[in-house]
C-alpha cells in the first residue's frame, strides 16, 4: 500500500525559509572547517615565516594559536549572522501573528456591520473604526467599508416594507465617526486627506461640524438629500475636493455656515436644487472654489447671506434657474469673482441685496433673463466690476432700488432687450460720477452725485 505523503499548507505572507536536512549540513559544514583550518595554517605559517626572516622559525605552537583565534573570529561572526537570522524569523512570526489578528477583527467587524439587529451594527461600526486606528497599511480599507455602508440602499419611510428599525442611527454613527477622525490633520490616527466615497447615497442628516478637509476626494456624486440637516458648519477647506456633482436635494438642509475656504474645490455642478437649503451664510472665502455649473433651480434656496469673498471664485455657469432663490444679502465681495456665465434665469431670484462690492468682480455675462428677478436693493458698489455683457433681457425684473454706485465699473456692454417686457427699477438709486456705467440698451440714468 502506498502511503501518500501530506503536503504542508504553503504559508501565506512572510515565512520561514527551507532548510536543508541536518544529515547533510553537518558533514558539508566539517568538511568545510577542516579546509578552511588546514588552510589557515598554513597560510598563518608562510606569513609569520615571511615576517621573521633570517630569524628562528616560527613554531607550530604559534601557527596554532594564530589559526585558533582567526577561527573563533570566523566564528563569532558565523554567530552573529545566526542570531540576526534568528531575530529576523522571529520578527516574522510576530508579524504573521498581528496580520492574523488584524484581519480576524476585520472579518469580525464586517459581519457586524451586516447583522439584522441594529444594537450589533452599531457594534460594528466601532469595531471597524478602531481597527482603522491600529492598522494604518489597510486604514483605508477600513474607511471604505464604513463609506460602503452608506451607499446601500436605505429606506427613509417608517411606513415602507425595506424600512429596518434603527438604521437611522447606525448611519449617523458612521457620520459623526468619520468627522471625529477629521478634527486634527497631525493625530496619529487621523483620517484627514483620506478618500471619502458616498457616491449615491441616501442622506436625510449627518454632521462634519469642525472637520478639517485638507486633502483627498471625498464625493457625493449623485447623493440625494432627503431631509434632516447635513452640517459642515466651521469646517475648513484647505485642499482636495468636496463632489456633490449631480447630487439630487428635495429637502432638509445642507448648512455649510461659518465655514472656511481656503483651498480645493465644492463642486455642485449638475446638481438639483428641488426644495431644501444650501447654506453658505457667514462663509469666509480665502481662496479655492465653490461650483454650480449647469446646476438646476427649480425650487429651495442656496443662502450666500453674510458671506466674505476675499479671493477664490463662487460660479453658476451655464445654471438653469426657474425657480428656487440663490442670495448674498449682507455678502462683502471684496477680491473674488461670482459668475452667473451663460445662466437662464426663467422663475425664481437672484437676490443681491445689501451686497457691498469694494473689489473682484460679479459677472452676469451672456445671462438669458426672461422672467424672475435679480435684484440689487441696497447695494454698494464702491470698486470692482459688475458686468451684464451680451446678457439678454426679455423679461423679468432688474431691481436698482435704494442702490449706491459709488466707483467701479456697471456694464450692460452688448447687452439686448428684444421685445421689452423687462423691468428696470431704479427707485433712489445714487449715482456718484467717479462710478463708469455703461448702460447700454437700458435708459440712462444720470449721474445725482458729485
Amino acid at each position: 500500500m502506498r502511503i501518500l505523503r501530506r503536503r504542508s499548507p504553503e504559508q501565506q505572507g512572510r515565512h520561514t525559509p527551507n532548510l536543508w536536512p541536518v544529515w547533510l549540513v553537518a558533514p558539508v559544514s566539517l568538511i568545510l572547517v577542516a579546509l578552511l583550518a588546514y588552510g589557515l595554517y598554513h597560510g598563518v605559517d608562510a606569513f609569520l615565516t615571511a615576517e621573521n626572516p633570517g630569524k628562528k622559525p616560527v613554531s607550530g605552537q604559534d601557527n596554532i594559536k594564530v589559526t585558533v583565534t582567526a577561527l573563533t573570529l570566523v566564528g563569532a561572526v558565523l554567530a552573529g549572522l545566526y542570531a540576526y537570522r534568528k531575530q529576523l524569523l522571529d520578527e516574522g512570526s510576530s508579524h504573521r501573528a498581528d496580520a492574523m489578528q488584524l484581519a480576524e477583527r476585520y472579518t469580525k467587524a464586517a459581519e457586524q456591520l451586516g447583522h439584522e439587529q441594529a444594537a450589533v451594527r452599531l457594534a460594528g461600526v466601532y469595531a471597524m473604526a478602531r481597527l482603522a486606528d491600529d492598522w494604518q497599511e489597510q486604514r483605508q480599507v477600513c474607511v471604505n467599508v464604513l463609506c460602503a455602508y452608506l451607499r446601500m440602499p436605505y429606506e427613509t419611510d417608517t411606513g415602507s416594507e425595506g424600512y429596518m428599525k434603527g438604521e437611522r442611527e447606525v448611519r449617523l454613527t458612521i457620520i459623526r465617526t468619520i468627522r471625529d477622525h477629521l478634527q486634527d490633520p497631525t493625530s496619529a490616527t487621523s483620517w484627514c486627506g483620506r478618500d471619502l466615497d458616498f457616491t449615491g447615497a441616501v442622506l436625510d442628516g449627518g454632521d462634519f461640524e469642525n472637520a478639517k478637509f485638507t486633502g483627498g476626494l471625498v464625493t457625493f456624486t449623485r447623493a440625494k438629500f432627503t431631509g434632516g440637516l447635513v452640517t459642515f458648519t466651521h469646517a475648513d477647506f484647505t485642499g482636495g475636493t468636496v463632489d456633490f456633482n449631480g447630487a439630487d436635494f428635495t429637502g432638509g438642509t445642507v448648512d455649510f455656515s461659518r465655514a472656511r475656504f481656503t483651498g480645493g474645490t465644492v463642486d455642485f455642478s449638475r446638481a438639483r436644487f428641488t426644495g431644501g437649503t444650501v447654506d453658505f451664510s457667514v462663509t469666509d472665502f480665502s481662496g479655492g472654489i465653490v461650483a454650480f455649473n449647469q446646476a438646476r433651480f427649480s425650487g429651495g434656496t442656496v443662502d450666500f447671506r453674510d458671506a466674505k469673498f476675499f479671493s477664490g471664485m463662487v460660479l453658476f455657469h451655464f445654471a438653469a434657474l426657474d425657480g428656487g432663490r440663490v442670495t448674498f444679502d449682507g455678502a462683502q465681495l471684496s477680491g473674488s469673482t461670482v459668475s452667473f456665465f451663460g445662466a437662464i434665469l426663467s422663475d425664481g431670484m437672484v437676490a443681491l441685496e445689501n451686497v457691498l462690492i469694494s473689489d473682484g468682480a460679479l459677472r452676469l455675462d451672456n445671462v438669458l433673463i426672461s422672467d424672475g428677478t435679480v435684484s440689487f436693493i441696497g447695494a454698494a458698489l464702491s470698486g470692482g466690476t459688475v458686468t451684464f455683457a451680451d446678457t439678454t433681457l426679455s423679461g423679468g425684473t432688474l431691481d436698482f432700488e435704494n442702490t449706491t454706485l459709488a466707483d467701479g465699473t456697471l456694464t450692460f456692454d452688448g447687452a439686448t432687450l428684444p421685445g421689452s417686457g423687462t423691468t428696470v427699477d431704479a427707485n433712489n438709486i445714487l449715482i456718484h460720477a467717479a462710478c463708469a456705467i455703461e448702460w447700454g440698451p437700458l435708459p440712462t440714468i444720470p449721474v445725482n452725485q458729485p
